[in-house]
Parts: C-alpha cells; sequence; structure tokens
C-alpha cells in the first residue's frame, strides 16, 4: 500500500513538473517574441526547452540574482575607484597651479620667461602622467569586468543554464544577455504572480 501512494506521489510529482516546465517554455516562447529577430532565429525550440528545464526548480533565478548583485557590487567599486582616481588629479592640478602662482610672485620680472617655461615643460609632464594612469585605470576596469563576464558564464554554464559558456564572441555575448534578460523577466513576473496570490 505504501508502495503505491509513493509511486503516485512520485507521478503527481512529475506532472506538476511536466506542467511547470510547459508554463515556463510557453512564458520564454512569448518573450523571445519581443527579441530582434535575428535573436529569435538563434533560439530553438530545443535551446528554450533546455532553459525552462534549468529554471524548473528556482536555483538559476537565485544564482542570477547573486550575479546581478556581485556585477552591481563590482560596478560601484570601481566606479569609485576610477572616482578617487579622478580626485587625486583634480587635487594635483590644484597644487600644481598653486606652487606656480606662488613661484611667479615670488620670481623677479626679468626670470619670469625661464620660469614661466619650465613651468609649461612641469605641467606637461604632469599631465602626461595623468592621462597615463586614466588610461591604466580604465583599462584595469575593462579587464576586471571582461573577467566577471566570464565568471558568470562559467556559473550559469556550471549550473546548466542553456547557451552559457565562456566566450568573447560579440553575438554570442549578445545572445547570451538576452537569455539573462528572458530569465531576469520571468523571476519578476513569477514575483509579481507571488504577490498578486497575497
Amino acid at each position: 500500500m505504501e508502495r503505491c501512494s509513493g509511486t503516485l506521489e512520485e507521478a503527481a510529482d512529475g506532472a506538476r513538473q511536466q506542467e511547470r516546465h510547459y508554463q515556463l517554455l510557453s512564458a520564454l516562447q512569448g518573450l523571445v517574441k519581443e527579441l530582434p529577430s535575428s535573436f529569435q532565429q538563434r533560439l530553438s525550440y530545443t535551446t528554450l526547452s533546455d532553459l525552462a528545464l534549468a529554471l524548473l526548480d528556482g536555483t538559476v533565478f537565485e544564482i542570477v540574482q547573486g550575479l546581478l548583485e556581485i556585477q552591481h557590487l563590482t560596478e560601484k567599486s570601481l566606479y569609485n575607484q576610477r572616482l578617487r582616481l579622478q580626485n587625486e588629479h583634480r587635487v594635483l592640478r590644484q597644487a600644481l597651479r598653486q606652487k606656480h602662482q606662488e613661484a611667479q610672485q615670488a620670481c623677479r620680472p626679468h626670470n619670469l620667461p625661464v620660469l614661466q617655461a619650465a613651468q609649461q615643460r612641469e605641467l606637461e609632464a604632469v599631465e602626461h602622467r595623468i592621462r597615463e594612469e586614466q588610461r591604466a585605470m580604465d583599462q584595469k576596469i575593462v579587464l576586471e569586468l571582461d573577467r566577471k563576464v566570464a565568471d558568470q558564464q562559467s556559473t550559469l554554464e556550471k549550473a546548466g543554464v542553456a547557451g552559457f559558456y565562456v566566450t568573447t564572441n560579440p553575438q554570442e555575448l549578445t545572445l547570451q544577455m538576452n537569455l539573462l534578460e528572458l530569465i531576469r523577466k520571468l523571476q519578476q513576473r513569477g514575483r509579481q504572480a507571488g504577490e498578486a496570490a497575497l
């Protein structure tokens, strides 16, 4: 008797899973229609079905949310680092201007052209250094963001999310971004449905 009820529960659970899979697949198919046609063509029924299967237990939604939070924190940190560098450069420029003004005021008139030429060279050297530091910071930011993208791709691939693997191909990246947007929209719909039920 217990064996029979266990089998019935398993069958009912399987039917619920199948119904949930169908609902997710149907929702994904509807959302795909909002994408540009070039991406619609690249998202086959099999890919969407595999994505729906990966989304069944809700773990992928949690993973995506966690990755999004990590990305926002990383972006904020990098933005703050760049702001700090810009502020350091602003302070450096102000200090240099102040130093130059004081030197010119203390300078004898006949030495002024020599002083101004030396100050111009110093200013150009400082501006060159600032440009190099900004370029280096921007390169560091791009590399860090590229690393984050690869980490996200790897995490989603390991989680079994269809369409995700580590790549730098711009078309594949755009496709993956579209897949992430589909997942986020499904997640939002799920939240709204949950709130409506309350």
